[in-house]
Parts: C-alpha cells; structure tokens; sequence
C-alpha cells in the first residue's frame, strides 16, 4: 500500500473521479501489481490544505516534479525509467507505517560528475578544481498523507552537531556539511541522534541532476525585481521581470550566496574584481544573509519547479524528463515507484505556496577552532520541530552543542495551536556593497511564501 493511500481503503465519495487523476484506479493496481499487493479499494483525495547544499532545494524539487508528472504517463515505462535511477543502501532509516506521515531526507551535492562542456568549465569541472562532494544545506521533508501537507526544514552547512565518526578527523563537534563526505548514511544518522528526527527515505541530487531537471520541464518562471549577479555561482540576471530560468542559470540561482542586486536597474555586472564603492555608485547592493537568502531563494525555485511541473502534460516533456530524471539522482533503496504514485495522487492538486518552509533556528558565535559557525538556538528549535513532526520525535542520543561546549538535551516543549516556526534571518543586508557578515537573528513567522524584495518570486508568463 503506497503511503499516500488511506489504510481504511473505503471509497468515501462516489464523485471522486471529478476531483481524481485520470486512471488513478489503473494507476494503484499496476503499483499494487508492481509490489505484490492487494489492492484496496480506491479513495478520495482529501481537500488540500493551505500551504546551499548548493542545490539540496533542489533534491525537494525535482522529487516532487516526479511525483508529478509520473501520473501523467505511462506507468511501466515510468517504471523502466524509475529503476534506471541510481539507487543506495542508507542504514538506520526507519520503516515508515503506511499512510502515516515520513520524513525524506534531501542532499545536495557539489559533485561536478557528468558535467562537460561550457557549464563543466564554469563550474570547475573540467579543471579539475572541485573534486569529490560537499552538502552545504540539507533538508528534511515531512510528508503527512492524511493531513495533505508537506514542510520542509533548511539545516544551514554552518551549523554545529556532535559528530558519530571521524573524531580524529574533525573533533567531537563540526558544521554538519562534514558528515557527507562520507555518504548519506552517516548524514542521516548524525540528524537523528542530535534532533530525533526518525529518516524514512533519502534524496541525492548533484550538480547535473539540477540542471537536467530543470532543462527536462522547459526551465522553470522566476520574477526578479531587479537585476541580479553572483560572481561566485556565475548568475548573471541582466533585466528585472519574469523569466524564464533554465540550464546553468537555474544552478547559479539556487547556488547564490553572494547575491548582489541592481536597484538603478543596470544589468551590467562591471567586473569580479570591481571595489566595492564601484559596485555601490553603480547601483548595485550586496545580500548580507548568506545561506539564509540562498535558501529563501531555494524556496522560491521550488515553488516555481512544482508550478511549472503540474501544467505540462505534453507526452514528449514527459517522456523528456523521465529520461533525464536517472541522470545525477539518487534514492535510497527502499523507495519504490508504487510510493511515489501513491504520492502523486495524493498531491496532485498541491498549491506550491501551500509547501511549508523552514529555516532552522540557529544563532552565530566564533569557536576558537573553526571560527564562524553557527549553534541551534533553542527553545525555538524544539518548538519547530514539536509543531512539525509532533508525536514522532524521539529523544536525542548526541545533542548538539551550544556555544559554550556544552550538549543539553533539548527542553520539553508544547506543541502550539497555530503551526509557527522560528524562520532564521540574517539582521539586515549591507547597503554599502561590501560583503559584510550579518549576524543571524531568530523571529517567529507563519510559513507562507514570503520574500525580501530584492528575491526572485515564482512567477507566470
């Protein structure tokens, strides 16, 4: 039985079919088949509610692009494409009970691997300058079939966590990036023995996958306010409005965390190596939040791939993107193609403003050995995590440690009536075109989809 399916299995309104998917029915018996099941009764779809890593955004997006548009084809070629996906074994993740809600780790990765030609050269690839592969922003999913929502949780790179390996390597304590290195199955553990958090299934995406996702849908809307420029990811956004973003450009955006916007409206970017008083006289001022507006601006790349995924029905886009999907994306083993439909039945009419967002609350300090890091502010942190995963929490093995060198455990906590989350912003962005550091600071804020006015926003052409 896929997750998104009610275990109940009755049919509850006889006019479902107008609100369903086409061949839904057929859909679930060909997964049921697929997995040896038997298959329950069809049901209906519940009445949605409201609403780097360089690329982890990215795992989200192209996860549920999929969702998407695998309803719209056909199943077992779908199926033929979804077993050409690289699949890896990641211990420690949980069994999730059917139709309960579950938790989908999601990576980024900066692996360079496929990358050739003109994008392989400006991102390093073909040099050989960046090798191997870094998470710099990881995300967990929360999936709750029954309610028919999705949040998603942004873990900045910076961020320290009690380490279960390679003490000799990086100490008992690091920025959670380093667990990476040496794959996912250690990430997922290292989230759960400091958080609680239980790892059902896990999404990789690289460097490649990003951009083959977002080429297979056509690329996907982004309105900029005003031009834009990253002279580290490569963006260079030469006009405001709404655009279309694809291929190289859809990386640099998602990767931008040195995001410089032109308020005189020139789309000129004069030079990597201009002083900054050059760049203020132009116009042109400086996002001091860093990750955090790299992961605002993720959010909004995610909500514009969802957009554009849900219109495009075309056989070819289809047959386009399932064929580009294996290319740079890894699952984990248990993840099945029969969860995914059941998935996308469930979603299908899933408004992108309607995808919760969170930044997790931390706070900046200088360790004595790396330097700037940052340290999970509590009690915010635990009152995320208690409104958004509630009863599922366990109690943490290996707690992060705060500023001061010390683990406590996290503090026990109320879930809240209205679901709030601690949204972690930089105070203030630097109006004098220098890259200055700003010093996050933590607000409690609804999870809607909200952007400072300098950020793309999702978009229709």
């Amino acid at each position: 039985m896929p997750r998104g399916r009610d275990g109940g299995g009755r049919d509850r309104e006889p006019s479902r079919r107008s609100e369903g998917v086409a061949n839904e029915d057929r859909l679930r018996a060909l997964g049921d088949a697929v997995d040896g099941r038997t298959p329950a009764a069809p049901r209906t779809p519940r009445r949605r509610r409201r609403r780097a890593g360089r690329i982890a955004l990215i795992s989200v997006a192209s996860l549920v692009a999929l969702l998407v548009v695998v309803v719209g084809g056909g199943y077992l070629y779908a199926n033929w494409r979804f077993s050409q996906i690289h699949k890896i074994n990641v211990t420690s993740e949980v069994k999730p009970i059917s139709g309960k809600p579950f938790n989908i780790l999601v990576v980024g990765s900066d692996s360079r691997a496929g990358l050739s030609g003109l994008v392989g050269r400006q991102t390093g690839a073909s040099a050989g300058l960046v090798a191997g592969q870094r998470s710099d922003v990881v995300k967990i999913v929360h999936v709750d079939p029954q309610a028919g929502t999705i949040s998603v949780i942004s873990i900045p790179r910076d961020t320290m966590v009690t380490l279960l390996a390679n003490q000799n390597l990086y100490g008992q304590a690091n920025r959670i990036n380093v667990n990476f290195g040496s794959g996912p199955s250690l990430l997922a553990q290292t989230i759960t023995a400091n958080f609680g958090i239980p790892i059902n299934d896990t999404v990789v995406v690289s460097f490649a996958g990003l951009i083959n996702a977002a080429d297979a849908l056509g690329g996907v809307y982004l309105d900029f306010p005003y031009p834009a420029a990253d002279p580290y990811s490569g963006l260079r956004i030469r006009h405001p409005g709404c655009q279309l973003i694809k291929g190289f450009e859809a990386l640099a955006v998602v990767r931008s965390r040195h995001y410089y916007y032109n308020v005189k409206g020139h789309g000129v970017w004069p030079g990597d190596n201009t002083p900054p008083a050059t760049l203020y006289a132009d116009g042109w001022l400086y996002d001091g939040t860093s990750d955090f507006g790299r992961i605002e601006r993720q959010s909004a790349f995610l909500r514009a791939m969802v957009d554009r995924g849900k219109t495009l029905y075309n056989p070819l886009t289809i047959n386009n993107f399932l064929s580009k999907v294996p290319q740079g994306i890894t699952l984990d083993q248990n993840f099945s193609l029969n969860e995914l439909v059941g998935l996308a039945v469930r979603f299908h009419s899933l408004n992108a403003n309607a995808i919760s967002t969170y930044t997790l609350p931390v706070y900046s300090a200088t360790n004595p050995v790396l330097g700037d890091v940052l340290y999970v502010q509590q009690p915010e942190t635990q009152q995320l995590f208690v409104n958004v995963f509630g009863s599922e929490l366990e109690t943490p093995t290996n707690p992060p440690p705060n500023s001061s060198g010390q683990t406590p455990l996290p503090p026990a906590i109320a879930p809240t009536t209205t679901t709030t989350a601690g949204a972690t912003r930089a105070a203030g962005s630097s109006t004098s075109g220098r890259a200055t550091r700003a010093t996050p600071t933590t607000t409690t804020t609804s999870p809607t989809a909200s952007y400072a006015s300098y950020n793309p926003r999702p978009c229709a052409p």
